[in-house]
């Protein structure tokens, strides 16, 4: 008993009841009813999930799916749920559109009428998207009726894809330099292998004459491809891979398809049934054809609201001594491509089903296409033919480097990439991990002769996902290339991604990570949490005065008490031939960051109390700008990445200009480095974010003036224009110098060594950075001209529809106010 309640469980508790009372026995009767979910809700359920057990085969979840939808067919709900869903599901979840069609080929054998309104609807919502420039929709679109043309009377969807060629031929005979008509062909492309592999015999000549015209443009570089090449050599160097243009890859890889028959064995076929099932496959061929309806296409297409660029074939597995991914020569490799760059960009808004896609990548493609999940790299080699070698985890992964290292610009933020490839190291550690390490060290061995924003998103992404897995890496294999020289890109991508993670966590748990050679790259400055504050030394100049304004602003004195401090430094530097402006500067701007070095919010608090004497010193001199710069940088020396948090504030708040950040970083800071500056991961990222953050507002006005109600003037947008113009040429003159080795620093520098020549190492280093930033903000200018270009074009198109437009009618008398209600829904319906 005494053991009973030292568990707590003497005495009555009403609330527990262990047992019911025997006047509610009569209420606990039979075993509880099943409760049937309706139609809709099942075929729903089994449609989001179709082909997603690799248990099951595809032809009984096709023909379950289809009976039970046309076993309930007078239920209109369903109906129109179903036609709803499969269409939303063929651009959501592009990967499952073979296995959609063949449901509704299943369904037609009972129910045809299901194909007319899929049609219907389809086609309607085709002309919207072709009207929107809504490319990738249309292209979706697309490859849904290509699935469904063994149903299709006639020519089912060629005529669709014939005046779709003759509107690309239109604007490439217009202008070379066309976009939209190199979208259209490549829809044209990915569309013709889901139209074969319905009847790879009956539309071969179809095919053909199709492919014969693509390759008038398929076939020639885009004049922007030299823009956006992911590799950038230097002279005697040549890239990892030959760089191949997706459109032109495409057209020679389906032109071997179709010299080998249309086999397509990648992709599905789950209207084919097994051989048991031979009746049901006969229903399926001899079921009642439909008439596509006509799809309107407009003579003028838009681009839409997502920019065009050519694309290049980009992998992170290239040159391996086994295929671990298809290889350029097979179609499979554009195919899987297609599909899974469609489920990454378009389930943006869910990372974690983006990654579970990737993961279960093989259930969407033909048996055998790959080897099985999680098998080692070791033992891929052992795989002899006819045997697949393509692992799935290598395949998702490229996929998703193809995006994150995409330019001119990823569709969506960098970031979204980033999370996506964790939460797939997270979803299956042990097939993905290797993978991405083998992805690394391709990406590393070749980070010299990649495009710099290529390789700085390569740095960002790398310290990034060292964060989410307690940043461990196998550093050793780099060891050798801590003792290069800082301007040596290997070591500065070295030196970068540690500063960003220390950025992500603190300095003392980063320094426990790294093998010892690497200790001394982490200085003891960066262990501490607040900067030391200069002028806290005596020896220091102005040291009185900078302790004087710290005080000041740290009990919130008001401007009249710190203007005779201010005073007082100018009459000091005046007595030792210093500039007044620029040691005031110094000593104020220094102060205000020590006060507000606790933390960004107490910094930016700290800035906005003296915005009106920081600004007043910004607006008066070119040189005060500057030192405003160099007093952020020197004091923030240790953590950058505070400081260019720091800058960017005071470039919001107008303090600063973005000619004086150029200026201070590719300049004033280059220069007293002797170019080495060129090699940090830091001023790139100041030079780059201040370019973003002048071309963002630019189109943001050039976007607003389009809108029929804008109230920007004329004047207002060429100002912007000649602002941006004006920057890229100072970046430009800078950098070109820098290229050349025409830059005063560098030949005094190699004038002091005796090398007057020019061919020193550390030339050679300094003129290659140079001309890597050079080809970033060349290629910068010229796709935000290119974007100038067509603001003014849909500008001028909307001002010409608004033209166009009738005028309003004058308002109704009283008397005609009273209409008949037929009246309206008549003019509704119209």
């Amino acid at each position: 008993m005494a053991d009973y309640d030292r568990r707590g469980g003497g005495g009555y508790n009403p609330k527990k009841r262990r047992y019911r009372d025997d006047d509610d026995g009569d209420r606990r009767g039979g075993p509880r009813r099943r409760f049937d979910a309706p139609p809709h809700v099942r075929v729903r359920k089994q449609l989001l999930a179709i082909a997603e057990n690799p248990m099951r085969p595809w032809h009984e979840e096709v023909q379950s799916i289809a009976t039970l939808f046309t076993d309930n067919w007078d239920d209109e709900l369903l109906r129109t749920n179903f036609v709803d869903l499969v269409l939303q599901l063929a651009v959501e979840q592009p990967m499952k559109t073979p296995f959609l069609a063949a449901v509704v080929l299943v369904a037609n054998t009972n129910k045809p009428q299901i194909v007319d309104m899929l049609l219907a609807k389809l086609t309607s919502t085709l002309e919207t998207k072709i009207a929107e420039g809504d490319w990738r929709d249309v292209k979706l679109y697309l490859k849904l009726a290509g699935c469904l043309q063994s149903c299709l009377e006639g020519d089912g969807v060629f005529p669709v894809l014939e005046e779709l060629f003759l509107r690309a031929v239109d604007l490439q005979t217009a202008s070379s330099e066309d976009t939209i008509g190199t979208e259209l062909v490549k829809i044209i492309l990915l569309t013709l292998p889901y139209v074969m592999v319905t009847g790879p015999t009956q539309w071969q000549q179809k095919a053909a004459d199709l492919m014969e015209k693509t390759e008038i443009i398929a076939g020639e570089a885009h004049p922007l491809q030299a823009l956006i090449e992911p590799y950038h050599p230097e002279a005697g160097d040549q890239s990892p891979v030959a760089s191949q243009s997706f459109i032109s890859l495409l057209q020679t890889q389906l032109q071997n398809e179709a010299n080998n028959g249309w086999a397509l064995t990648c992709l599905p076929r789950p209207w084919e049934l097994p051989v048991e099932e031979v009746e049901q496959q006969e229903k399926i061929a001899n079921a009642e054809k439909h008439t596509l309806p006509p799809i309107a296409i407009p003579q003028t297409v838009v681009a839409g609201p997502r920019p065009l660029f050519p694309e290049i074939y980009f992998s992170v597995y290239a040159n391996q001594d086994v295929e671990s991914t298809p290889p350029l020569t097979n179609i499979a490799a554009s195919l899987i491509r297609d599909a899974l760059i469609d489920t990454i960009n378009v389930l943006n808004f869910n990372r974690n089903v983006t990654a579970r896609f990737l993961i279960e990548l093989d259930c969407y493609f033909a048996p055998r296409t790959f080897a099985a999940r999680a098998t080692p790299f070791d033992k891929i080699r052992e795989i002899e033919p006819p045997k697949s070698s393509w692992k799935p985890e290598d395949v998702a992964v490229d996929a998703v480097f193809s995006q994150l290292f995409s330019l001119p610009n990823p569709e969506h933020k960098l970031v979204y990439y980033h999370a996506v490839l964790t939460e797939a190291c997270k979803l299956a550690p042990a097939a993905i991990a290797p993978s991405l390490g083998r992805a690394i060290r391709f990406l590393y061995r070749n980070s010299h002769r990649m495009d710099l924003e290529l390789s700085n998103r390569f740095m960002d992404w790398f310290a990034h996902h060292l964060s989410n897995f307690g940043f461990t890496w196998k550093w050793t294999e780099w060891v050798d290339n801590v003792y290069l020289s800082n301007l040596h890109p290997d070591k500065a991508f070295i030196m970068g991604a540690i500063d960003k993670e220390i950025r992500l966590s603190f300095a003392q748990r980063i320094k426990n990570t790294l093998p010892e050679p690497y200790q001394p790259l982490i200085g003891p400055e960066k262990e501490k949490d607040v900067p030391d504050f200069k002028f806290a030394d005596d020896k220091t100049p102005f040291a009185a005065e900078g302790k004087e304004i710290a005080a000041l602003l740290r009990r919130k004195a008001p401007e009249e008490e710190i203007e005779p401090v201010i005073e007082r430094i100018h009459s000091l530097a005046l007595d030792n031939g210093l500039d007044p402006l620029v040691a005031s500067t110094d000593v104020f701007v220094t102060s205000v960051l020590h006060v507000g070095s606790k933390s960004l919010s107490h910094v930016l608090a700290a800035i906005e109390r003296t915005k009106e004497r920081l600004t007043d010193a910004g607006a008066t001199s070119e040189a005060a700008r500057t030192q405003i710069i160099s007093s952020v940088m020197e004091y923030w020396s240790a953590h950058p990445g505070v400081a260019i948090a720091i800058i960017e504030k005071l470039l919001n708040y107008s303090i600063l200009t973005p000619q004086a950040v150029i200026n201070w970083a590719i300049t004033t800071y280059a220069g007293a480095t002797r170019g080495e500056a060129l090699a940090k991961g830091f001023v790139y990222e100041m030079v780059f974010n201040t370019v973003v953050k002048v071309t963002s507002r630019l189109r943001q006005v050039l976007q607003k003036a389009t809108q029929p109600e804008a109230m920007i003037d004329d004047e207002t947008i060429e100002a912007e224009i000649n602002g941006m113009r004006s920057l890229f040429r100072a970046i430009e003159d800078a950098l070109v110098a820098w290229a050349t080795g025409s830059k005063d620093e560098m030949i005094e520098a190699s004038d002091s060594l005796g090398e007057g020549d020019g061919n020193s190492e550390t030339e050679k280093l300094v003129k290659r950075w140079g001309e890597r930033w050079l080809r970033v903000f060349k290629r910068r200018a010229a796709i935000e001209e290119a974007f100038i270009v067509e603001a003014k074009k849909e500008r001028e198109r909307k001002a010409a529809a608004a033209a166009a437009e009738p005028a309003p009618a004058a308002p109704a008398q009283a008397d005609d106010m009273v209409v008949d209600s037929g009246d309206v829904a008549a003019e509704a319906t119209a």
